[in-house]
């Protein structure tokens, strides 16, 4: 019946379920995805064997290194700051207090709404002006970076956490409640620790994207990665030699930090084989 009103015949219609078989689809995906990887691993061979200026490396490497250093320095403390932040940011939006409720709407709404770059120059250029007299803080580019990091990233961790509050079926907290416990102890030891677990890959891919929204920290002068770049490209005219340095840089601090919430999902999978 259904060949009838295909307007195929049935032998039409088995040639085009072996081609379009799994075992077909499988091969060609692995055909396509191994001429990727291939055509990749020949151009990064390339830029290593013959655009990279291994001679240059020791000279600007020592710069490098403190800009490194200073980037991690940085995501160390914006990312403990912004998670500590948005998990309070995301109980306030699951408050039943309309004003508090309101608040932390209208924080999320304003910092997931506007572009990082435009805060860094609120908290950069406008924080300074408002104090009256002179600013105190003659280094402000590093705090700056903090402050916006923090304040950025803490509104997508508070969306993340108020999902993962979401995801808690009801019945915990009626469950936690009738066993005798307040509504604080019953979000504490109950529904918390429920919701972290499924707010944890959010809030995992959340800190890698903070790690590379440090580069545009280099608007406001700030020595890091991409700075580094700038400055050598400037001076030499050698693109890829810094780019090198840059990429190894970013990934390892990225590849370990999803890798950590990789084996932290592991760890809260409760129900998985894993446990």
């Amino acid at each position: 019946m259904a060949d009838s009103y295909s307007g195929a015949s049935p032998e039409a219609n088995a040639a085009a379920d072996g081609f379009f078989d799994d075992q077909t689809l499988k091969y060609l995906g692995v055909g396509l995805s191994s001429l990727v990887a291939l055509g990749i691993a020949l151009l990064v061979l390339y830029i290593l064997a013959v655009q990279v200026d291994y001679a240059l490396i020791p000279t600007v490497l020592p710069q490098f290194i403190n800009a490194y250093v200073l980037v991690l320095g940085i995501v160390v403390t914006a990312s403990v700051l912004s998670v500590t932040t948005g998990i309070f940011v995301g109980l306030a939006r699951v408050s039943k207090t309309s004003i508090t409720n309101g608040i932390s709407a209208a924080y999320v709404q304003f910092f997931r709404g506007t572009p990082l770059l435009f805060q860094i120059f609120v908290v950069y250029f406008g924080i300074p002006t408002l104090w009256p007299g002179t600013f105190p803080i003659s280094n402000w580019g590093i705090p700056t970076a903090i402050i916006a990091l923090t304040l950025n990233h803490a509104a997508y961790v508070g969306e993340a956490v108020r999902g993962g509050i979401g995801a808690v079926h009801d019945g915990q907290m009626e469950a936690a409640r009738s066993l005798g416990m307040g509504y604080v102890q019953a979000m504490r030891e109950v529904v918390i620790p429920q919701a972290w677990r499924n707010a944890l890959a959010a809030v995992g891919n959340d800190q890698i994207i903070l790690v590379k929204d440090t580069s545009l920290l280099t608007v406001i002068a700030v020595p890091e990665l991409i700075q580094q770049f700038r400055d050598v490209n400037s001076a030499t005219f050698d693109p890829w030699t810094p780019l090198v340095l840059v990429a190894i840089a970013y990934l390892s601090i990225t590849i370990p930090m999803g890798r950590l919430v990789e084996y932290l999902e592991a760890r809260a999978d409760w129900g998985g084989e894993s446990q």
